[in-house]
């Protein structure tokens, strides 16, 4: 049940659990193709003018239900009602976080304040030991951002995505190492 998964706040988004009411949202932003080629090539492009309503309530919403997968909107806390994108945590082998953001919002470090609410969620609510994320080498912001979170890339390869076979990386961080970055950062905001 979507409604079992929390609200997430950070300082300027609020992340709300997908709901079926969001379909028309997504289905209006997410296909471009600045947006999916990166993705996984299981996701359909061209894409269908039923497929966000078809991914909510066939993939989205059951795994949700199961507790597999965790979906949230990403919205600004002073326009909650436009959604920006989605950010997901995933019970699966080496794939546990994805996003995407509409692109005129790229560039203002929401995907980053987004990711680390997420990453907590994973981490100290959920119980996670480790994060494990796989990009492809051309993504370069995908990349940094990983970079810039403390992550560290474990193995480099090939994958299919929805542009290609393309170079893939996989990205990891450990509970412990999330943690001490956390403290980190947290301590030289305050100074």
């Amino acid at each position: 049940m979507p409604h079992s998964i929390p609200r997430l706040a950070t300082d300027r988004l609020l992340l709300l659990p997908i709901e079926l009411a969001d379909a028309s949202a997504v289905q209006a932003s997410f296909p471009r193709w600045e947006i999916v080629r990166f993705l996984g090539s299981h996701v359909p492009w061209p894409y269908p003018a039923d497929g966000a309503l078809a991914h909510i309530r066939d993939v989205i919403l059951p795994a949700m239900r199961q507790g597999l997968e965790w979906h949230w909107s990403i919205r600004r806390k002073e326009r909650p009602g436009e959604l920006l994108g989605i950010i997901s945590l995933m019970k699966q082998a080496d794939n546990n976080r994805g996003f995407w953001l509409d692109p005129a919002y790229w560039g203002q470090g929401l995907a980053r304040e987004a990711s680390d609410a997420v990453t907590d969620y994973w981490f100290d609510t959920l119980g996670m030991d480790v994060m494990r994320i796989p990009k492809a080498t051309d993504n370069p912001a995908s990349r940094a951002l990983s970079e810039n979170s403390g992550m560290r890339v474990i193995w480099r390869g090939e994958k299919d995505y929805v542009s290609g076979r393309l170079p893939s990386e996989l990205w990891e961080i450990t509970a412990e190492e999330w943690r001490a970055f956390r403290r980190r950062t947290n301590t030289d905001s305050d100074l």
